[in-house]
C-alpha cells in the first residue's frame, strides 16, 4: 500500500520573493491574546537573518510549550531584530480587541531596534508607512512571521505564568486566560480581577 506525502507548505516562498526585489530587512508580525478574558494582547516583529533556517519553525499554535521555548530561545539568538507591543485590557475594553490588536503590532513595529523594509503580516491589515503583505494563515505560510508567532507566545505566556503565580486559584499556568471551565468557575466563586477583559462575556456579567 503505497504511503500519501502530507502536503509540505514553503514557508520561505513569500520572503525568497521579497529577496528577489532586493528586499532584505522583512519584519514578521503576528500577535497573540485575542481570545482570553484576561490579561493583554501580545504582539511581535521580527527581521531575521537572510541565511535563516530552522526546520520545524511553525505556527506556535502547533507547537509543544517545551519546543515553543526552545525555538524562542535560538529565534532570539538569530534574529537581527525583534520588536514587542503590548496593550493590556483597560485599552481592550476601551478600544474593542480588533483595534487593540493593530495598536499592539504598531507598537511591536515600532519598538523594532531595526526598520524593516517591509512587513508579512498574518491576516491583517495595518497602516503603516512601511510597504506591507498580508498574509491568510501567514503563521503556517511565513517563517517569518511564525518566528513572530513564538516570540509573541512565549512573551504572553510568561506574563500569564506571573499572573497565576498572584491568582492561583482561576488556573493561568494552564488556561493562559482562555475561558475553560476552572477559569470561568473561578470567576464564578472569588469574583473578577483587575486584570480581567470587562467587556468580554461571560467576565461582564459580574462586572458591577
Amino acid at each position: 500500500m503505497r504511503k500519501l506525502k502530507k502536503e509540505q507548505i514553503d514557508n520561505y516562498q513569500y520572503e525568497r520573493d521579497l529577496k528577489r526585489q532586493g528586499v532584505s530587512l522583512i519584519g514578521g508580525i503576528d500577535e497573540v491574546g485575542r481570545g482570553p478574558l484576561i490579561g493583554p494582547v501580545v504582539a511581535a516583529c521580527v527581521i531575521l537573518k537572510e541565511d535563516f533556517d530552522l526546520p520545524g519553525l511553525t505556527d506556535s499554535k502547533k507547537l509543544s510549550e517545551k519546543k515553543r521555548e526552545w525555538f524562542y530561545d535560538k529565534i532570539q539568538e538569530n534574529a537581527i531584530a525583534i520588536g514587542i507591543g503590548i496593550v493590556g485590557p483597560e485599552k481592550i475594553d476601551e478600544i474593542n480587541i480588533y483595534e487593540a490588536t493593530k495598536v499592539a503590532m504598531k507598537q511591536a513595529v515600532a519598538s523594532c531596534p531595526i526598520k524593516p523594509e517591509h512587513l508579512l503580516i498574518d491576516a491583517m491589515k495595518l497602516d503603516v508607512s512601511i510597504p506591507s503583505t498580508s498574509i491568510i494563515k501567514g503563521d503556517l505560510k511565513s517563517i517569518t512571521i511564525s518566528a513572530a508567532s513564538v516570540i509573541a507566545k512565549v512573551t504572553r505566556d510568561r506574563l500569564m505564568y506571573e499572573m497565576d503565580r498572584k491568582y492561583p486559584m482561576y488556573d493561568f499556568k494552564h488556561n493562559k486566560g482562555y475561558p475553560t471551565k476552572k477559569h470561568v468557575e473561578a470567576i464564578e466563586k472569588y469574583g473578577i480581577l483587575k486584570e480581567h477583559r470587562k467587556t468580554f462575556s461571560p467576565v461582564s456579567k459580574y462586572v458591577k
